[in-house]
């Protein structure tokens, strides 16, 4: 493949990666004024959780259909869905019907997301993977600073319809750009193809039941779920052991760089991505800040992330993958303990640091062993294999995001029985809604929700120490000492 070739492929992910990821951010923003003309504020925050729970368990079908019939095929199906749930979006005329076409948008960002990433395993080298890496875990970082910027000029300068909008064209020149410029063979495996369609919807279905169980904790229903859970999991490896091209190739969880990789993944993205959605309610309803600066809180920690995702790439080549992502975690862990500590007396400028440790932490172990497992895997499983690896990530912030708010409700509750305040008097979404004074809480109501806030943090503290703990059992070694079962693709001057 010719170097301007590559270039142009490489431009068209990064831009696909930037939109699929900027979606999960750029919608808060605007939610207030949806809600104002959709209604529905009940049940808003399945606009969010839809999105994630399409997107989580569609990554590692993504995966396995991406090692069958190719990354290139299987990327433009993927974004063309993406795509055409963001317009169907911008067309919905109640809560309903964008709950629903946002589970459209997040079944193809659930496919643009991971190929992006195993499409750099393939096209590259190891000293070029490496440094790609980086950059692009960079991308996701700068898509959430500037998701919810974006999201607030236009809500406030043109409509909300545009924040979905918005994806159309770069999306389109993202898919031209890959589809013209990768002139590989349709498919990258040769023989008769077998697709795992039984162990796709046990997966999704054993997902979707134990996000829906811990949910609603103790009630029947909940449960019921969960019960179900746990047969549809029992069937999913039944099903695995005799499939003839598994959707989840329990094989690989023979390797201990793989098993960890993904035991890791799974306690990060739990750590991280469930605490990130409690920082902005915390500064906005406690601190008194207004909605934009909430946003910009977390502007430390994309920022962070970015850097130190782009500097741990070189770092990866001179040192060893597992003292690495230590580091990393060693810091994650830390900022995770100071947002243990915050409350009333915080300030804005210690979240922000604090957050800032955190994203300094994930660009550091994150890209470690997403390489290390892409050089260990053969060339047919490297689809799957990666996906799995960003699914473990994808689904530990979606259990910590159920979980944590859980909680949160729990022990809000609870403080304001003591307080002597009826906690049905107050609902969690209204303190999100801008529109609904939040920003002016006073005396029992601020003070109970400060501690809450803080206490749910001890569950992420807990999920990153035990990524910290997991990163020893990973075999040492550095990244260039893996030998990779066939090389990349060569690439041309021309």
């Amino acid at each position: 493949m010719s170097r301007r070739r590559l270039n142009l492929i490489t431009l068209g992910i990064m831009l696909s990666l930037f939109l699929a990821s900027m979606e999960g951010t750029v919608v808060a923003t605007a939610m207030p004024t949806i809600v104002a003309q959709l209604g529905g504020l009940s049940i808003y925050s399945w606009v969010f959780s839809i999105y994630m729970l399409a997107a989580t368990t569609t990554v590692p079908i993504y995966g396995k259909l991406s090692d069958l019939y190719g990354r290139k095929q299987v990327y433009i199906v993927s974004l063309a869905l993406f795509l055409a749930g963001s317009i169907l979006c911008a067309q919905a005329r109640t809560m309903e019907q964008l709950i629903l076409f946002r589970a459209v948008q997040g079944v193809g960002a659930g496919g643009v997301l991971p190929l992006v990433f195993t499409i750099i395993g393939q096209l590259f080298s190891l000293e070029q993977r490496a440094r790609m890496q980086g950059l692009f875990s960079g991308v996701w970082g700068v898509s959430a600073v500037i998701g919810p910027l974006m999201g607030g000029f236009l809500v406030d300068q043109v409509s909300w319809q545009w924040v979905f909008y918005i994806n159309v064209i770069p999306g389109l020149i993202a898919g031209a750009r890959v589809w013209f410029a990768w002139t590989r063979p349709a498919r990258d495996r040769t023989g008769r193809v077998a697709v795992d369609y039984p162990g796709a919807v046990l997966l999704t279905l054993g997902v979707l039941s134990l996000l829906l169980g811990l949910d609603m904790p103790g009630a029947p229903l909940g449960w019921g779920f969960l019960a179900a859970a746990a047969g549809l999991f029992v069937g999913l490896v039944w099903v695995e052991r005799r499939a003839r091209d598994p959707i989840l190739p329990l094989p690989l969880f023979r390797d201990r760089l793989f098993s960890v990789s993904v035991v890791h993944g799974l306690m990060a993205g739990w750590a991280m991505f469930g605490s990130l959605n409690f920082v902005p309610l915390f500064v906005q309803a406690v601190l008194g800040t207004s909605a934009t600066l909430a946003g910009i809180s977390l502007t430390p920690m994309s920022l962070s992330w970015t850097v130190s995702s782009i500097i741990g790439g070189p770092l990866l080549l001179r040192m060893g993958y597992r003292t690495l992502a230590f580091a990393g975690m060693a810091i994650l862990v830390a900022g995770t303990f100071l947002m243990t500590r915050i409350g009333v007396g915080t300030s804005m400028v210690e979240v922000m640091v604090y957050t800032a440790l955190m994203g300094t932490g994930m660009g550091l172990c994150i890209p470690a062993f997403l390489i290390a497992v892409q050089s260990s895997v053969r060339k047919e499983d490297l689809g799957v294999a990666t996906s799995t690896v960003t699914f473990s990530r994808s689904i530990g912030g979606t259990l910590g995001v159920s979980v944590m708010g859980v909680f949160l409700s729990s022990s809000l509750a609870g403080r304001l029985q003591s307080a002597g305040i009826d906690p049905a008097s107050v609902s969690l979404n209204s303190l999100l809604d801008p529109l609904s004074g939040a920003a002016s809480l006073e005396g029992p109501l601020r003070s109970a929700l400060a501690i809450s806030i803080a206490n749910i943090f001890l569950i992420a503290l807990v999920a990153a120490i035990i990524g910290l703990v997991a990163v020893l059992f990973a075999p040492p070694g550095k990244i260039s000492q893996i030998v990779p079962q066939e090389s990349p693709e060569k690439i041309t001057e021309g």
